[in-house]
């Protein structure tokens, strides 16, 4: 008897360790235990992203224009929020970051994200990485909509956006982020210098190009009709910035930390570069001036964000403040076009400079950069000029590939819908005549 139960035991015992190796190979074969400090950091910064559209872009555009305007904006923002949305979970994901594709366009795999229910980012669940990243797919286009603003039919504004989406954003996100070709040449481009600042900066100088210029421009134009939500917008963009660069580390971790400390250094330097050279040239420092100049800080640290230490983030501060300024009278009175918001200026030209300083202020040991991509031929580090060959290459590549689809996709809008509103139209105010409301109603 005492046999058979030893017989009995050392069975339970093998048994049990059957079990327990089972079940270790089965959770080594299946998602990471969930770190729920990264995934609470990951879902904070997608919030934190989403406001930077709504509210933050919308207002800050909106009280640049003027009034009779104003709700065409906030309605431009709001339902290219909800278009991108839909469209991403329906094929701009899969399109973007599923890597059984080729060099340059993802595969089809996770069409309405199929697979879901089984993927995980790192240690922390798909799903949140899905709806990060579909925050950076509303606010890109979004940027867009200050280069047409006061002119622009609104559902040539939807077409433009699916279009766009779909020819141009889909697939730079793919060609950096998603495993596409400029990924393995190494570029670097934390959160979008490159993605979203150079592709919605060069299709935005190439529509307001193509649409032509407001009434009066440029020596007519009206002043902003609310430089007071110009900075709440501004503001609700510095704050959530945090969440733009600092969750593209993906985790709650020291890089975070340094990328969210060298982010708030840019634009805190850029704000104050910007107004001396405008007090340097007008006498007056405003606050539309410190306002744009935070964000041209923003714009250009964007890439650079994970590989630049404090005193290199203070030089591309600067860089943005003097170049960015310069930049938006460059595009007005040199070339002619009425870039009404200096989407180009800001956003363009800032993440353009950032992506190419990063070679330079990125090399370790050089004011604190934390190192360069390896290069994948030799898997040695990047030497700056190594680094630069790549970062130049990534960009032409993406600012010609951007100009071109904008420039067809003008073209189709034209002979379909329509691209621009009458003239009445824009005389009355694309709120009213678009949209059937006014933004204020002292009479009621």
């Amino acid at each position: 008897m005492k046999k058979y139960c030893y017989s009995m035991k050392s069975f339970g015992a093998f048994l049990s360790m059957l079990l327990l190796s089972s079940g270790t190979l089965f959770a080594a074969e299946g998602p990471p235990p969930i770190d729920t400090g990264n995934t609470a950091w990951m879902i904070t910064a997608t919030v934190l992203v989403l406001m930077m559209t709504l509210p933050g872009l919308a207002l800050f555009y909106g009280g640049l224009v003027r009034a009779k305007n104003l709700l065409s904006v906030l309605m431009h923002c709001y339902a290219i929020a909800a278009l991108a949305s839909v469209m991403w979970v329906a094929f701009l994901y899969t399109m973007a970051f599923d890597d059984q594709g080729g060099d340059w366009l993802g595969g089809f795999g996770k069409t309405f994200l199929s697979d879901l229910n089984t993927g995980w980012e790192k240690n922390y669940p798909a799903t949140v990485f899905v709806m990060f990243q579909m925050t950076f797919a509303i606010i890109t286009p979004g940027l867009i909509v200050g280069a047409f603003v006061e002119r622009m039919k609104f559902v040539a504004v939807m077409v433009f956006t699916a279009l766009w989406l779909v020819l141009v954003y889909a697939p730079a996100v793919y060609w950096v982020w998603g495993g596409g070709i400029m990924m393995k040449w190494g570029a670097i481009d934390l959160a979008g210098g490159i993605v979203v600042h150079a592709t919605a900066g060069v299709s935005a100088l190439v529509l307001a190009k193509m649409i032509g210029p407001r009434k009066g421009f440029p020596k007519q134009l009206h002043p902003p009709h609310s430089p007071g939500l110009v900075m709440i917008g501004a503001s609700l963009l510095w704050v959530g910035w945090f969440g733009f660069n600092a969750g593209s580390q993906g985790g709650a971790n020291s890089a975070a930390g340094l990328t969210m400390l060298v982010t708030h250094i840019s634009a805190a330097t850029a704000a104050l570069v910007w107004c001396l050279v405008e007090r340097l040239k007008t006498g007056k420092t405003g606050v539309v001036g410190i306002a744009t100049g935070m964000v041209a800080g923003l714009a250009t640290i964007t890439p650079a964000s994970g590989n630049v230490g404090p005193m290199g983030a203070m030089v591309i501060g600067a860089s943005a403040g003097v170049i960015c300024y310069f930049m938006c009278g460059f595009v007005r009175h040199r070339l002619k076009i009425d870039d009404s918001l200096d989407v180009f200026a800001v956003h363009g030209a800032g993440g353009i400079l950032g992506t190419i300083m990063v070679a330079f202020l990125g090399a370790e040991g050089v004011l604190g950069g934390t190192g360069l991509n390896t290069n994948p031929e030799t898997g040695e580090t990047f030497s700056s000029i190594g680094q630069l060959a790549v970062q130049l290459k990534s960009l032409g590549i993406t600012i010609v590939w951007s100009a071109v689809a904008t420039m067809i996709i003008v073209v189709i809008i034209r002979k379909t819908v329509g691209l621009r509103v009458d003239e009445e139209v824009e005389l009355e105010g694309l709120d009213s005549a678009e949209h059937g409301e006014t933004a204020y109603n002292f009479d009621s």
